[in-house]
């Protein structure tokens, strides 16, 4: 599947059932020698919380925590904190 089609695929967090927008609102995060695809950076949001976190916050969806790629969504299971330098 082309990344091209996924991008109007909206992200829901399964356990909660937090929407976060579309995938074509996020940043890949990726390893441009190798390819491999570490997650999606999500855009920090405004707002007191948002599922229990801080929305200032940075996070990023892991590839190894979604679960499901369907017609028009995308399901995983968490997000995690964004630490710069945490790819190197």
């Amino acid at each position: 599947m082309l990344l091209s089609t996924m991008a109007e695929k909206e992200l829901i967090q399964m356990q909660e059932g937090i929407r976060y927008g579309l995938l074509a609102d996020t940043e890949m995060l990726f390893d441009p020698k190798s390819g491999r695809i570490y997650g999606f950076e999500l855009k920090r949001r405004g707002g007191w919380l948002q599922g229990g976190r801080k929305t200032g916050e940075a996070e990023y969806i892991p590839w190894e925590e979604i679960v499901l790629i369907g017609d028009d969504r995308i399901l995983f299971r968490r997000t995690k904190p964004l630490h710069e330098g945490m790819f190197e």
